[in-house]
């Protein structure tokens, strides 16, 4: 085995000028088996999550052959086709295609869409729901605010203004009425295609006043209110109920299980089904499906998973909390709004964004958290951290046809 995985290293070398997030973890992987002859999961070279991950997929490498490793051309070239700004001749479609690059919870993509003449209705798709993590449909309804707000920044970018209004029901919906208005097409609508959430470590400066600020207007939303946290006392207390959160989901097999049908591990996966979370736009190595479905359980642990957010944390500028209101779907799409608003003029500045919404997800949590911001009777609906730090790969979207009804 020694020998094979020195002739592997020597093969899997970094070569000018090329990309390849994931090769450093496999080749240390490599090292710590070759140089330290111990059980790949006992070495301290990098993470345990990382060598169980990279450690495994090097033995599939040692039987397989790298050319039959996953790799990540496709699947690039699907996210660059679909993120794009609109086309020389923009319909409907281009306005629906914008908005699905909204920001939604497991990429699960839970809506649809209706068109008529100069009218577009946003629905939820109930097919789609998270009914473990998201019981209510809170973070599905926020979803919807989000494509919502695409949506209007499109439009606008294309000479239409726009009349948004909340159909409360059942299943509560939006209704966008477009007419001739100016054609703005604003910093944020120019922010769409490369919006994303990034799962990784950041820079750990701090964000400027004027930055703030920025910030601060483009969340502006009636009926919402947004706090921001960048004194690492107050991320520290965040940070606590954050890892309490996890702990308790981590305890949870259904919550387990359900994170884990909406993983794709390989780009073949993600390609496959347009949805889910696919392994490197979290920062995570991309391997085999089949591999990742026997290492999942290895990997997944509550211990790593709290490390790894005491990381993101740490590493973060900020925190920014969202609070509707009201506990409904309709002050739930508004918070959707004006989070998206807040991610795009973040992304426009470089700075990244991504969720911890645990203290919010688990029940027994959420009052605690309402306690600690002083608001003791409100329901928070998102938790967010910010900061700088490079991309990671984009996430995929269904195609258009398949969410309009």
């Amino acid at each position: 085995m020694p020998l094979a995985l020195w002739r592997f290293l020597r093969v899997y070398r970094k070569r000018p000028g090329t990309i390849d997030p994931y090769q450093s973890t496999v080749r240390q992987a490599c090292y710590a088996m070759l140089c330290l002859h111990q059980p790949i999961w006992e070495t301290e070279m990098v993470s345990r999550r990382t060598l169980i991950m990279s450690g495994l997929s090097v033995a599939a490498l040692g039987t397989a052959g790298y050319g039959l490793w996953p790799r990540l051309g496709a699947y690039t070239d699907q996210a660059m086709r679909q993120r794009q700004l609109l086309s020389a001749d923009p319909g409907m479609m281009d306005v629906v295609r914008l908005a699905t690059l909204a920001a939604n919870g497991h990429n699960t993509q839970p809506w649809r869409f209706g068109v008529d003449g100069e009218t577009l209705r946003i629905f939820p798709d109930m097919s789609r729901r998270t009914a473990v993590v998201d019981p209510d449909d809170h973070h599905l309804y926020v979803s919807l605010g989000c494509a919502a707000e695409n949506a209007v920044l499109s439009a606008a970018a294309q000479g239409r203004g726009a009349d948004l209004t909340i159909q409360s029901g059942p299943e509560t919906s939006v209704t966008i009425g477009l007419r001739p208005g100016p054609e703005r097409a604003s910093t944020l609508y120019r922010a769409i295609p490369q919006r994303q959430s990034t799962r990784s470590i950041y820079d750990a400066e701090p964000i400027s006043a004027q930055d703030m600020a920025l910030l601060t207007a483009a969340a502006r939303e009636e009926g919402v209110a947004v706090l921001f946290f960048t004194e690492p006392a107050d991320c520290e207390a965040i940070l606590d109920l954050v890892i309490a959160g996890n702990s308790a989901q981590m305890d949870d097999p259904a919550f387990v299980e359900e994170l884990r049908a909406w993983i794709r591990f390989s780009p073949d996966q993600a390609l496959a089904t347009r949805d889910g979370l696919f392994s490197a736009c979290s920062g995570n190595p991309v391997m085999p499906g089949w591999i990742g479905d026997l290492v999942f359980g290895a990997v997944f642990r509550k211990d790593s998973e709290n490390d790894k957010y005491r990381d993101q944390i740490r590493s973060s500028a900020g925190i920014a909390v969202f609070v509707g209101d009201k506990a409904d779907p309709e002050h739930w799409i508004k918070v959707g709004r004006s989070f998206q608003r807040f991610a795009l003029q973040a992304t426009a500045m470089g700075i990244r964004n991504a969720h911890i919404n645990q203290p919010i997800e688990v029940p027994t949590l959420r009052p605690q958290f309402a306690q600690w911001l002083g608001m003791p009777d409100a329901r928070p609906d998102l938790i967010v951290r910010f900061g700088r730090a490079p991309a990671l790969p984009m996430s995929l979207r269904r195609p258009v046809a398949d969410v309009v009804m």
